[in-house]
């Protein structure tokens, strides 16, 4: 089928593929710790249930240790020249937090319209990552559940509180040969800009302690010579930027970002920054959110305000995130920040510093003909080029699905967009974007296969 057909077949079905994304999305499937497991296992078999009925038949449940359900299917591709494409999303959801914050209730999906955008659906889930998952559905759908492409499925029921599977596939790379991959936990980088992700930053976090008294003391008749605990922290802390707010620990790669950002305005509405605080740091957003690093102290553990003792403070403890340049090294970049904190002894003070999770990040190969295809799908479905833009957040399963399958381009794509709220309150999806989202795989799937198997039969 051409584009025009695709899209044809796309807007029929999109009833059926709102349908589909609003059950999926009532299902509370939340994998974390003290939250039922029946949910998640309910989300699984009506997925199973909505995948057969597009016409997979052969599918499987990988059961890892610890972790939900995943689940694997296969489509063999329609003959020995056409390529194979691995399809890849998750059915489990954030937390909802604090119901109150929602306008409707979270696992209620709630059509409305958006005053920008147009018709809208919200709920928890809803974007990252169900109506990814409902873009693989609407996709196959469109072919009648026989796309010109051979299809893997990889859909996974732990990824928001995390599971073995990110290290598993170099274990049995077999169960994950393919060409392309479609990694659909992503979105554009502002709705109607067709977005291909290039790019992740790299995630580690490092805890730092400091004692130094065996228990408070009066301020007042110790405070000035007794060592503050907590002034020790902050010293050091503040040592991790500069006065204009940009990194300052030697040996974290930075570099100019070349493809498409935000526009300042846009990054203050989606971060919510206070209308009179300046943003961080200096050059272009790009390069502050994706192409260098990014110090937060995300933690710390100091007496509260409202009961805190007339005490010099003996012990403070902090959890700093860093998150870094796609192609450096994690444990290189987590060095460089222990030796930079183990370097200080503010007030002669030594500081002790524990290293803890560190995950790589992710740089795309972007002249292969499955991006090429993948252009051309963006463009069909949105009308103008696809952009490249980039994400500070990990998403840990890419890098082992790299190394199981070195020699498969990797595709970042998606419904979701930046202003869509993910894992906050009143997170929603714009159904213009899940349509045009389905468009674009079903293209891509198209618009792939007839390059591949034109460069094979020039061989």
């Amino acid at each position: 089928m051409d584009a025009a057909q695709l899209t044809a077949t796309v807007d029929k079905l999109m009833p059926q593929i709102t349908e589909d994304l609003k059950r999926l999305a009532a299902i509370p499937s939340i994998a974390f710790p003290g939250y039922p497991e029946e949910k998640i296992a309910e989300c699984h078999d009506l997925l199973v249930e909505l995948l057969r009925d597009t016409g997979v038949q052969d599918l499987h449940d990988l059961n890892l240790p610890d972790t939900s359900p995943i689940i694997t299917g296969h489509i063999p591709p329609p003959s020995p020249d056409a390529p194979t494409v691995l399809l890849y999303g998750h059915y489990d959801v954030q937390p909802p937090g604090d119901e109150k914050a929602w306008v409707s209730p979270p696992f209620t999906p709630t059509e409305y319209t958006d005053p920008e955008h147009g018709l809208a659906v919200r709920g928890r889930g809803i974007a990252d990552d169900k109506s990814n998952l409902a873009v693989h559905l609407g996709a196959l759908r469109a072919f009648g559940g026989r796309p010109p492409v051979g299809i893997r499925l990889v859909l996974e029921g732990q990824e928001e509180y995390g599971s073995i599977l990110d290290d598993y596939p170099p274990q049995n790379p077999e169960a994950f040969a393919c060409d392309a991959m479609v990694i659909a936990d992503m979105g554009n980088i502002r709705p109607g800009t067709p977005t291909l992700t290039t790019a992740l930053r790299g995630d580690t976090e490092v805890e730092v302690e400091v004692r130094t008294l065996r228990e408070a003391r009066h301020s007042g008749l110790y405070g000035g010579a007794a060592p503050d605990a907590l002034l020790t922290l902050i010293a050091a802390l503040a040592t991790l930027h500069d006065d204009k707010g940009d990194v300052a620990v030697p040996g974290l790669r930075r570099e100019p970002w070349a493809g498409t950002a935000y526009t300042d305005d846009e990054f203050r509405t989606l971060a919510t920054v206070e209308p009179d605080v300046p943003l961080l740091g200096t050059g272009g957003l790009g390069e502050r959110l994706w192409s260098g690093p990014a110090i937060t102290v995300v933690g710390l553990d100091a007496p509260a305000v409202d009961t805190a003792a007339l005490a010099v403070v003996p012990y403070a403890r902090a959890l700093i995130n860093l998150r870094i340049h796609p192609q450096q090294d994690p444990k290189e970049a987590q060095r460089a920040l222990i030796n930079h904190l183990e370097g200080l002894k503010p007030f002669g003070v030594t500081l002790k510093v524990t290293p803890q999770d560190a995950g790589p990040g992710f740089a795309a190969a972007t002249g292969g003909p499955a991006y090429q295809a993948a252009s051309k799908a963006l463009k069909a479905a949105w009308g103008s080029d696809p952009v490249q833009a980039a994400s500070g957040g990990a998403i840990p399963l890419v890098n082992g699905l790299a190394k199981a399958v070195p020699n498969a381009e990797i595709l970042l794509f998606g419904a979701e967009d930046a202003a869509c709220r993910l894992h906050g309150p009143n997170e929603r999806v714009l159904l213009s974007e899940l349509r045009n989202s389905v468009v674009a795989e079903a293209a891509f799937f198209q618009a792939y296969a007839d390059s591949y198997m034109a460069d094979r039969a020039k061989l």
